[in-house]
């Protein structure tokens, strides 16, 4: 049998035949190819061992057991890699046109990178943030891996229906290849009877999720007053709009993926990530639609600025609008140009092509004096290789998965600061000059991208997992908060003497809430904003939004509220209440009882409230009375007159109620009811002395 260096060079001198040649004379040297895997070199592929942990199947897999009779494609992937979520498309495009029935099965091998990568829990939630479905073995400590001589994620490994290696692809942007391929091997076995029907124990973990207001948060930001908070609920596909209290005020998009403008009811996002005010104009990061969307907030209407909806393989950019194909986009800044305009040039994150972009939003004089008219967008640094190289020159940097941004224009500072999350560091771009620096974390070296940790200290000394999002506290002098992401922290960095700290996080992946933010539980955060010394957090994977005051230290929860109307708000009357008898007192109290189970309470803060009317002007006012919940069992809203009672006929008096309640699990929602009473002269209140509205929440 053949060495795994044998297959290796069959494979490089297969694909250096195919380059020349056409779709007839693929078939035939595909064949070949083969035949000499089977015949001569016969090298398969070893088991996965036994004590791995498998994801999305019921049972683990082997090749004895479940494989045989299958061709394979093996994923050698890890959930951070920008490149291995530009596969994904391609293998769910693969698996839709082949079942398992029909001889085709992906298997994810996940081969970490980062320590925090190496959990299965921390990959079970990547499988559902990213909708994969098919079977993943955590190989943490890449046997199978080495054991292949893979050397990049991602990379495909072809197995035959006997364990044979037959064939590998390295990186993104082979998919016409890869189908080619597998329908001649497809076709080859199944001649020779080699394929079986049978099916595999497959359980995807995403039909296991249970219903959350948010699912994967991204990127979070506020108004310029704070009023407003925007979040990316990136797993939904859409975007909250909501006010302070965690209300929601608009939903756009979503649940559904897809690439669509239109009103907030009908346009569709795909993962969106990063978002940006612009008065009343939101732009948002389409992440895997690889396009920027404009938000009016003012026509409730979404269009798209720039982007073909495909991901683009372009590193140079200088098209305009919708022409002009982009990758990846994950953070967005709102910022000027060299020429002294304000607020006239996006800056994207660019992580798919390990750059940063601009888009300009007005002509502008740009660096060197080029001028760049209105919708342009093109790069601004990065050659578009993934290191982590600094330079004076921006387009002789290099970044590695940028994934967050923040940015100043006071005069102290001018620069935009970059979450480099493949690279571990922070960068900073100067907006004086374009040169490209390092603030903190990383290595010298700039093709060490794995020079992470967690630990605080000064530039290069400080060390970061992974970080996904910046923002600063002031555009004056700082500080600058990272989201350490896979450290499960929030870091502060001074950006006089980018001395790093730990102001939040226990470095351990979890949900505890605490006041002392050094010991509240943080879950991979994405997203950071500042606004009026509140800092927000986009908690990822714990699917919520953290609240730290920066000046009390105190950390609390903001919940996302739906309004969700009843069906019928006017409902019987309260029987319970209902047995109204005459009473000779001047006035009756109306009271709002509150029986609320154990396992829910309301919401803090949040603008609970009830409106009392009465169809009698005589007895209330035309438009009744209306205040807010106290929050007491029992509250009295008001007090009627006897004698207005008695000079009427039996009339309705009812009330109105809206209480935000969140339950034990911090899943918040509103609760409306209308409960109605007759009341009149014959219809009075004995015991107790008041007309009591009973309000049952469950």
């Amino acid at each position: 049998m053949a060495s795994i260096n044998d297959v290796l060079e069959a494979c490089v001198a297969l694909d250096e035949r195919l380059t020349q040649c056409n779709k007839e004379e693929m078939a035939r040297m595909v064949q070949q190819h083969i035949t000499n895997i089977d015949e001569k070199l016969k090298f398969k592929v070893p088991d996965f061992s036994k004590d791995l942990e498998w994801l999305n199947v019921s049972q683990s897999l082997s090749w004895e057991e479940y494989l045989r009779g299958k061709i394979v494609v093996l994923d050698f992937f890890t959930y951070c890699c920008i490149n291995c979520l530009h596969v994904l498309p391609d293998l769910e495009a693969l698996e839709s046109i082949y079942s398992v029935q029909d001889g085709v099965v992906v298997v994810g091998v996940h081969s970490a990178k980062f320590q925090n990568e190496k959990l299965s829990e921390n990959i079970l939630s990547a499988l559902i943030r990213y909708n994969i479905r098919h079977p993943v073995v955590n190989d943490h400590d890449i046997k199978m891996w080495t054991e292949l001589q893979i050397a990049c994620w991602p990379t495909f490994v072809i197995v035959g229906p006997s364990q044979q290696f037959l064939y590998t692809l390295v990186g993104e942007g082979h998919r016409e290849r890869l189908f080619d391929f597998l329908k001649i091997a497809l076709e080859y076995y199944k001649e020779k009877g080699d394929i079986s029907d049978h099916s595999l124990p497959v359980k995807p973990e995403i039909e296991n999720l249970s219903p959350s207001p948010l699912y994967f948060p991204g990127k979070i930001c506020t108004s310029s007053d704070g009023k407003t908070i925007v979040v990316a609920d990136t797993g939904h596909n859409r975007i909250l709009q909501l006010d302070k209290n965690g209300i929601v005020m608009e939903c756009i998009g979503g649940p559904d993926r897809g690439y669509i403008d239109g009103g907030y009811t009908e346009c569709r996002f795909n993962s969106p990530q990063g978002l940006v005010f612009d008065g009343e104009v939101l732009y948002v990061a389409d992440t895997e639609n690889h396009a920027i969307r404009k938000v009016d907030l003012r026509t409730r209407h979404v269009s798209t600025l720039v982007g073909t909806g495909r991901q683009g393989q372009d590193k140079e950019g200088g098209k305009t609008g919708t022409l002009q194909e982009i990758s990846s986009p994950w953070d967005l800044a709102l910022g000027g140009a060299p020429d002294g305009q304000t607020n006239c040039v996006l800056y994207l994150a660019m992580a798919g092509s390990h750059q940063i972009w601009v888009y300009f939003l007005k002509n502008v004089t740009w660096y060197k004096n080029i001028e760049y008219k209105a919708g342009t967008c093109v790069r601004f640094a990065g050659t578009g290789n993934e290191e982590n190289r600094n330079n004076s020159y921006p387009e002789k940097a290099a970044f590695a998965q940028p994934s967050g941004l923040a940015i100043s224009a006071h005069p102290a500072i001018q620069a935009l600061y970059v979450a480099d999350s493949e690279s571990s560091s922070i960068r900073v771009i100067s907006l004086k000059d374009g040169s490209v620096k390092g603030l903190a974390g990383g290595d010298i070296n700039p093709i060490n991208l794995f020079a992470y940790g967690d630990e605080d200290g000064v530039g290069v000394k400080a060390k970061f997992q992974h970080p996904l999002a910046v923002t600063l506290v002031t555009t004056e002098s700082g500080p600058l908060l990272v989201a350490d992401s896979y450290n499960h922290k929030i870091k502060s960095i001074d950006l006089k003497t980018k001395n790093c700290t730990t102001i939040m996080g226990t470095g351990q992946a979890g949900s505890a809430m605490k006041d002392n933010p050094l010991k509240t539980e943080l879950n991979e955060p994405g997203g950071l904003c500042v606004s009026n010394n509140l800092l927000y957090i986009a908690d990822t994977n714990n699917h919520n939004i953290k609240v730290l005051d920066l000046i009390i230290q105190k950390v609390s929860s903001l919940p996302v509220i739906f309004a969700k109307q009843k069906d019928n708000e006017s409902q019987s009357a309260d029987t319970s209440d209902s047995a109204l008898k005459e009473t000779g007192g001047q006035f009756i109290p109306v009271q709002m009882t509150l029986k609320m189970s154990d396992s829910v309470h309301l919401t803090e803060d949040a603008p609970s409230s009830w409106e009392l009317r009465c169809q009698d002007e005589g007895v209330l006012p035309e438009n009744g009375i209306k205040g807010k919940v106290s929050g007491e069992k029992c509250q009295t809203l008001t007090n009627i007159e006897v004698s207005s009672l008695m000079t009427t006929k039996p009339t309705v008096l009812s009330l109105k109620c809206r209480l935000f309640i969140c339950d034990d699990r911090n899943l918040c929602r509103m609760h409306e009811e209308c409960i109605t009473k007759e009341i009149g002269p014959t219809l009075m209140p004995t015991d107790p002395l008041s007309f009591v509205f009973t309000v049952n929440v469950n």
